[in-house]
């Protein structure tokens, strides 16, 4: 169904993150609040009625946001001086409201949501048309017939009837459904909502205490540690780590050097170390900071990594912008980094994203120097194929090449060997050994290829097909599989656990592959799968190394005696992609799975605000239903107010945003009517109608409110029900944050976008690809080719505990004690079967969970989806990249 109104938007750059302060960092990774040392600032001890009174009043909003106070931060409160009191609690309301998406009012379009929904979404699209074509200022109105109730409204001048549209009711013109001046006569008070009336609402699954983290200075080395875990992580940073590392970045000193841990495995988190580090006034060479710096840089890739932060891209040298003014002291810090480099392999690096480096040469000018550093100007000119002449730079190159092996300069120009040519050609010719013998060289490469491997050895050697061949350790598969015992000791976790998982299921039959290519946004690509499956004793071989791999590493963390891990982990996906991950109020996995509260409906909302790039924006809040078979059925979005009538019920389609309102869409599912209609699954989108990217927005997110019941009682968006929040950004113009399967009542987090092109985007338009994309994703993910959460924190506490405690969603537990006989992958294969020990089990030093409703011993790891009561004073919280970190190699 088309709309009124025209699509009109600027496409100008996005504005830049709102920066978090280290307040509000420590806030939402260790939900702890700092206070002043008692002082000058305290009350004088004895009795403190105006504490005890403002404590309790911010405690009692904080409930009404789904937050606790811990017995120790309350008694902090009060104990506070009234001013400072008052300041304090503003400005942790004000950061959890932003948390939660409570710092904007959330009006949409029909007040009255769900109740005063039209029925028919044609009649009401058919009124308005009516509206704009035949409205007249001195006639009735052609819709009722009313005299004199036809008045325009401002800015748009579009002519509305009083009598057929209630000012009450609408929060924007009722044609145009643009936002009006808030002082347009035609807009009147809402009526107040109904109350609850004695049911109470339930406390949220994200229910969380707020702890006292001390003083101020308890506050610079709680940030140093959560600064420190950062810094370790293997992989690349979500979008919402990256913001907090720059905060604490920020907050610290770079005459303070000594704490920053001698490695950071992280190639881009590292980029991000060592561009804070050169970002020194001068960036002179003798400054600790940029001797750090430098001495950290050991790829030519790194440097590209540091020039386009500079210029505001990404480390993950995804879209590279155009690289900002180089200053000379820079460039020769930059140079002299790359001259350190041997020249064929700096070159084959800058081979990987040729074309920002010949960019970058024009920044950096490496021939102008180059008889001072005339190893980069070799690897540029291997990178540019720079004819030989007689000049002196010639002269230079020449007599560096020949020092150093892999790079040409003897004919006319000068040429390097390249690496991944040579095992391109190797394979084309089926010369596993010869391949082996280069990849053995670059470990992370032959896991990345493994797959080709198997299949070409198999290929050549059916004999591998049987399965006692594979313990004869004869054949080319098992030689794959021997070169692979080597290398696994020294890949980067996230590889090691992806080809596990995708190893694991190849000997079963699967139609479609799905990649998730690196990108600026979380893309997904979905293609047949004509691979031939691989012999089962080839892919037990392989599952073995690798698991025991993990168990090895897992095993290296400090033993403890108890673990405790929840089965209800299991639907959980260990992170991966996380550069592409929302952020988001509670940190889900890409692809996990979680239960839902019985009894419940859903609240999706989408928040939005234009800015001056981004113009008149349209955003649509929208969900495609399917059944069993994955047949689309319905919609519920602008073109379908209702499904079912009550099954699916939007608040109406707002078309613009301008500043401070902005505009809120909500859509309730009733899943008990949703499934009497034959729906399974639900699908929600948020789709930018008039293809502006979500980037350029002022601020834009969405979530997800449980609620106890349909209907119109209770405000419209309660704080304390939101379970989650995302923000939309990036270039995306189409996101897919989430899918309800209703009859098994759970939520998969699927956290994609969709390539859309053109505009007048709408839900029914898409209906088949989202049918494929959620449901290839969720194969894939119930698939077991990716690793579970629950799997990796049970190879964790089996490699280090001599207890392991599983906990099942159904509130039983098994016990299993560690051997005298049996070594770890048994132990770790034993639990979760029905041979379990009983007795008890002292309080854990180690544990995973869903909820934090377990109370482990002083300074125990604990994991926990929704931490609730656990005291990060107490005990270490780790994070869900944290159990994937703990795999480095080492």
């Amino acid at each position: 169904m088309s709309r009124t109104g025209t699509t009109t938007h600027t496409t100008t750059a996005a504005g830049a993150t709102r920066p978090r302060s280290l307040a509000t960092v420590l806030l939402t990774r260790r939900a702890a609040v700092y206070l002043p040392a008692p002082g000058a600032a305290a009350n004088p001890a004895g009795a403190n009625p105006a504490g005890e009174t403002g404590a309790d009043l911010l405690e009692a909003e904080l409930v009404q946001r789904g937050y606790l106070l811990s017995p120790g931060l309350r008694r902090a409160f009060a104990a506070t001086d009234t001013r400072l009191l008052g300041d304090t609690g503003r400005a942790l309301l004000d950061a959890v409201d932003r948390e939660i998406g409570a710092h904007r009012d959330h009006v949409p379009l029909l007040r009255g949501f769900p109740d005063t929904v039209p029925e028919d979404t044609c009649r009401h699209y058919v009124e308005r048309v009516l509206s704009i074509l035949f409205q007249h200022p001195d006639q009735p109105c052609v819709l009722c017939g009313t005299a004199g109730s036809v008045v325009p409204v401002s800015p748009c001048a579009h002519l509305v009837c009083g009598s057929c549209f209630d000012g009450a009711d609408f929060s924007a013109c009722p044609v145009c459904e643009r936002r009006i001046d808030p002082a347009d006569p035609f807009l009147r008070p809402a009526p107040p909502r109904r109350r609850l009336f004695g049911r109470a609402t339930s406390a949220p699954q994200r229910l969380r205490l707020l702890s006292h983290g001390g003083d101020l200075t308890a506050c610079q080395k709680d940030a140093a540690r959560e600064l420190d875990d950062l810094l370790a992580r293997t992989g690349a940073l979500s979008p919402q780590d990256a913001d907090d590392l720059g905060a604490l970045l920020a907050a610290r000193s770079r005459d303070d050097l000594d704490r920053l841990p001698a490695r950071v495995p992280g190639r881009e988190t590292k980029a991000r170390l060592v561009s804070w580090l050169l970002d020194v006034p001068g960036t002179d060479p003798a400054h600790p900071a940029v001797a750090e710096a430098t001495a950290r840089i050991d790829t030519a890739t790194d440097v590209l990594r540091v020039l386009v932060l500079r210029s505001g891209g990404d480390p993950g040298l995804v879209d590279i912008p155009r690289f900002a003014r180089t200053p000379r002291p820079l460039r020769r810090v930059l140079l002299s980094v790359l001259d350190t480099l041997d020249p064929a392999q700096a070159a084959e690096d800058m081979r990987r994203h040729r074309r920002a480096w010949i960019h970058a040469a024009e920044r950096l000018h490496p021939f102008e120097q180059a008889d001072r550093f005339p190893r980069a100007a070799l690897a540029f000119a291997a990178l540019r194929g720079t004819p030989l002449t007689g000049d002196t730079l010639s002269t230079v190159l020449r007599r560096t090449a020949a020092a150093h092996d892999g790079i040409d300069a003897t004919g006319d120009s000068v040429t390097a060997h390249r690496w991944s040519g040579r095992v391109e050609a190797a394979l084309a010719a089926r010369d596993i050994d010869g391949a082996l013998a280069l990849l053995s060289s670059r470990p992370g490469e032959l896991v990345r290829r493994l797959d080709h491997l198997l299949r070409l050895a198999v290929d050549l050697d059916p004999s591998n097909a049987d399965p006692s061949e594979a313990d004869t350790g004869t054949g080319r598969a098992q030689a794959v599989v021997r070169a692979l015992e080597h290398a696994a000791t020294s890949v980067a976790p996230a590889v090691l656990l992806s080809a596990l998982g995708s190893l694991r299921v190849r000997d079963r039959e699967h139609t479609v592959r799905v990649f998730f290519p690196k990108a600026g946004a979380a893309k997904t690509h979905v293609t047949d799968d004509v691979r031939p499956l691989l012999p089962t004793a080839v892919t037990r071989s392989v599952t073995e190394v690798l698991t025991a791999e993990v168990l090895r590493r897992a095993g290296r963390g400090a033993p403890v005696g108890v673990a405790v891990v929840d089965a209800g982990l299991d639907r959980m996906i260990a992170p991966f992609a996380e550069r592409t991950a929302s952020r988001a109020l509670v940190t889900l996995p890409r692809g996990s799975e979680l239960a839902l509260p019985d009894g419940r409906s859903l609240r999706l909302f989408l928040t939005w605000e234009e800015s001056e790039a981004s113009g008149r924006t349209d955003l649509d809040l929208s969900v495609a239903m399917f059944d069993a078979q994955w047949r689309h059925i319905g919609v519920c979005d602008y073109t379908h107010l209702r499904y079912a009538r009550k099954a699916a019920v939007h608040s109406g389609d707002l078309q613009s945003a301008p500043p401070p309102l902005g505009a809120t869409e909500f859509v309730d599912l009733d899943l008990d009517r949703l499934a009497e209609t034959g729906a399974r699954y639900a699908v929600a989108v948020v789709f930018s109608y008039n293809d502006v990217p979500f980037g350029e927005l002022a601020e834009a997110f969405a979530g997800l409110m449980l609620r106890d019941g349909p209907g119109a009682d209770g405000p419209l968006f309660d704080p304390r029900s939101v379970e989650q929040r995302f923000d939309l950004t990036g270039s995306g113009r189409a996101c897919v944050p989430l899918m309800i399967d209703v009859q098994s009542r759970t939520l998969r987090w699927l956290d994609v976008v969709k390539g859309v092109t053109g505009t007048q985007h709408a839900v029914w338009r898409h209906a088949d690809a989202l049918a494929t994309l959620a449901h290839r994703l969720t194969e894939l993910f119930a698939s077991g080719a990716r690793i579970g959460l629950g799997e990796l924190a049970r190879w964790h506490a089996a490699a280090r505990a001599g207890t392991v405690v599983l906990r099942h969603p159904d509130g039983t537990r098994c016990l299993y004690t560690r051997r005298d006989d049996e070594d770890v992958p048994r132990f770790a294969a034993r639990i979760g079967t029905p041979d379990a020990d009983t007795g008890d089990f002292a309080a854990p030093d180690l544990v995973y969970l869903l909820r934090g409703d377990v109370q482990p011993a002083d300074g125990a790891e604990a994991y926990a989806l929704h931490p609730l009561a656990l005291d990060a004073s107490r005990v270490r919280l780790l994070a869900a990249p944290d159990l994937v970190t703990a795999l480095t190699p080492g």
